[in-house]
């Protein structure tokens, strides 16, 4: 049986192995931490995301861990309404803590699952020549193997890509503050809050909790004794709304939010493919990172079959992904700039604007990212993990 080697145990790493096991692959999972896991509070998953779980058995699982939401518009920092979708409309989503995605593609997991695995080096192989091989390092020693096809999916600092591409990181200027935190106040309605320089959202991720994050213009590497009071401190002023979640808070995380400085040629590199942050890191305006890889992991089950012809499979995902998620990363940016990296003169204009926008029509432009068609299916030869 072909053999898979998945860098990575995140999302993108345990959706791309169970997509490559339905395909026939026998896959073996890295991952550099000790224990299987995922670090942050929240998420959502859109339509795209839960129509590449579907695929994978694992939706359902997502539905039941998850809370359906619905986009509900745009406000200004003082809770004012900019752009207010209708009673009832909006597009459904899943609010879900990131533990709960996660623990939702272990479940019914059959790839190897290998932790305290920290690779150090990768040589991508030859499609149709020379086998790929990766080498880690964990508690007993320094391990090699080879493999016929190597998924990179080690996130926005990947060793892989820094050993195959010259792309570096840029900083983009801005932090972001996450939590989760008890409620019972807040509907299904999810809306984004802008002002200058910073934006705000929460969307409830089950009965009980919710999901807040703060993105705002900050130095990079800034040094915070007290998140939780300067993330106060910061929004002081917003609406009520906002204040009150931050102040019902316990803890709060923050990570400063980078991107490539350039954008990789390509997503595959002789037996090797990288997915999710490792290829294509983008602004978390959108809420798209994880989407985006979940397709990608998909996508790569459903083009690169076990036993098939690897260098057509391989270029099949090229045609599939790269030229989608390089127009998600963009629209991800075109988003920032008229949201949250607006300062106050440019949101003036930019709230005047979306005031005589038609409702209908902005939702239907903000959601046509979400339009995904998968290439295929699994067949009936392909294993059922689910």
């Amino acid at each position: 049986m072909d053999n898979a080697i998945v860098i990575g145990g995140g999302i993108a790493g345990l959706a791309a192995a169970a997509s490559l096991v339905r395909s026939g692959w026998d896959v073996r999972v890295l991952e550099a931490a000790p224990e299987l896991g995922e670090i942050g509070a929240g998420l959502v998953v859109t339509v795209n995301g839960e129509r590449a779980a579907e695929l994978i058995g694992a939706a359902e699982r997502i539905r039941r861990s998850g809370y359906g939401v619905r986009a509900a518009g745009t406000r200004r920092w003082d809770g004012k309404w900019l752009l207010k979708a209708p009673d009832g409309a909006g597009t459904r989503m899943i609010g879900i803590h990131r533990r709960g995605l996660h623990q939702a593609l272990v479940e019914g997991q059959q790839a190897e699952l290998v932790t305290g695995a920290r690779v150090v080096a990768v040589e991508p192989g030859v499609a149709g020549g020379e086998r790929a091989r990766v080498t880690w390092e964990s508690a007993d020693g320094t391990h090699s193997a080879r493999a016929d096809l190597v998924v990179a999916a080690d996130g926005i600092r990947s060793v892989a890509r820094s050993a195959l591409f010259s792309t570096g990181l840029r900083y983009s200027g801005f932090s972001c503050w996450r939590a989760a935190t008890p409620d019972t106040t807040l509907d299904d309605r999810f809306a984004m809050t802008w002002g200058p320089s910073a934006e705000f959202g929460a969307l409830r991720i089950s009965a009980d909790e919710v999901y807040w994050y703060g993105y705002v213009a900050m130095p990079s590497g800034r040094l915070v004794a007290d998140e939780r009071r300067a993330v106060r401190e910061y929004f002081a002023t917003w609406a009520p709304d906002v204040r009150a979640l931050i102040e019902s808070t316990g803890e709060v995380i923050r990570h400063d939010v980078w991107v490539l400085d350039r954008p990789l040629p390509r997503y595959t590199i002789g037996r090797t493919v990288l997915i999710g942050d490792a290829a294509h890191p983008m602004l978390p305006t959108l809420g798209q990172g994880a989407n985006s890889a979940l397709e990608d992991a998909v996508t790569l089950g459903l083009v690169i079959p076990a036993a098939g012809d690897l260098a057509a499979g391989l270029r099949a995902y090229e045609s599939q992904r790269y030229r989608r998620t390089r127009r998600i990363v963009s629209r991800s940016a075109q988003q920032a700039r008229v949201g949250a990296h607006l300062g106050a003169r440019g949101q003036t204009l930019r709230n005047a604007l979306l005031r005589i926008t038609p409702p209908a029509a902005a939702l239907r432009n903000g959601t046509r990212i979400f339009e995904w068609t998968p290439p295929g299916s699994f067949g009936a030869q392909a294993v059922d993990r689910g």
